[in-house]
């Protein structure tokens, strides 16, 4: 009797076990007006909802201090304030993130440009819905860019911000996504989940792995449906795609993407797609806005210049270019036109 006892007991823990084993657990957030799709492979479902409240708090507070154009949050005082030629002093948090945006920026070539929100407004890109009409006047573009808004012309004196022109106007869009998963990640291992992935309409960062293999996303086709490539993501790496069918202006029958040329003011037309992957999501998002803008032909410089070392562009014509090191790791879940791979890169690519 005592042996079934024990048996039973044995078998009692065993499935107790398997119930408490490691499984997917998911949750959806609405923050920076996109879902923030957050899966963890864990065996705590307590804890990870326990964590994914706290990220929630953080990415809202995130939402609210580093809007370019909606609310009274410290990035639209900061543009209120640079606007009328004065310094303001911001948060630890906004002048960490908007120095980075500066070395990124001036790695970039000024290609990656977050000092443009006058022109992105001008687009019609500062509003919740999609912007309709013809585009913008052309004498009021060329006379932004003769502005000639820089993240040089930034100072700092700690957390103290000037700028030399009143004209810069800062929008964090195209970089402020990548760096705040990258915090998610952060935070969530500090909550004990140490397997997770953080997803923004496409833009992720992974920790750990995914049971006994590592995680594997998709990266969408820019020209088409469905996903042109997968890969396969090692813990705290980032995948930053920047595309031009994510946000956009129709007018007439021609699409106006929301990626701006900051030389000319103008939408890129050469590049569908541009991903990076990186374990500074910041950067990696950064790079991404670059890559596009520098197109098919100044592409390998500009991510040597970022030091980035895996990259995969989609031309306008179809045809995927692809850094050495992307195309050891990429497999493609669709035919392509033609697979263009470049020299090495000085990155290490």
């Amino acid at each position: 009797m005592s042996c079934r006892i024990l048996l039973m007991i044995v078998v009692l823990i065993g499935v107790a076990a398997c119930e408490r084993g490691h499984r997917d657990h998911q949750q959806t957030l609405l923050v920076f007006g996109t879902l923030l799709d957050i899966k963890a492979y864990t065996d705590n479902p307590a804890e990870f909802d326990a964590a994914v409240k706290g990220l929630e708090r953080t990415f809202q507070d995130m939402h609210k201090e580093w809007h370019a154009w909606k609310g009274d949050g410290e990035l639209v005082r900061l543009n209120r304030a640079i606007g009328r030629g004065d310094a303001m002093t911001v948060s630890p948090e906004l002048a960490e993130l908007l120095l980075r945006a500066k070395q990124y920026a001036e790695q970039s070539g000024h290609l990656f440009n977050p000092a443009i929100g006058g022109l992105i407004a001008e687009w019609g890109f500062h509003s919740d819905e999609p912007p309709g009409g013809p585009p913008p006047n052309g004498d009021r573009i060329a006379s932004l860019i003769e502005a000639a808004p820089s993240m040089a012309q930034l100072t700092f004196e700690q957390n103290r911000i000037l700028s030399s022109n009143r004209a810069v106007a800062l929008d964090l869009g195209a970089f402020a996504k990548g760096y705040a998963l990258n915090l998610a990640i952060r935070q969530l291992k500090r909550s004990g989940i140490a397997h997770a992935i953080v997803n923004a309409g496409g833009d992720l960062c992974v920790s750990g792995r995914h049971g006994d293999r590592p995680w594997t996303i998709g990266i969408r086709n820019p020209l088409g449906e469905g996903v042109i490539a997968s890969v396969k993501v090692s813990d705290g790496e980032c995948v930053l795609t920047s595309g031009n069918y994510e946000r956009y202006r129709e007018y007439e029958g021609i699409r106006y993407a929301h990626i701006l040329d900051p030389r000319t003011g103008y939408p890129v037309e050469h590049v569908a797609s541009a991903t990076v992957i990186s374990m500074d999501g910041g950067l990696a998002d950064a790079a991404a806005t670059a890559l596009s803008v520098a197109g098919p032909g100044q592409w390998e410089k500009i991510a040597a210049q970022m030091g980035i070392a895996e990259v995969m562009l989609v031309d306008g014509n179809g045809d995927v270019h692809l850094s050495p090191r992307m195309r050891d790791r990429i497999e493609f879940q669709q035919s392509v036109n033609r697979v263009i791979v470049s020299p090495r890169l000085n990155a290490g690519s």
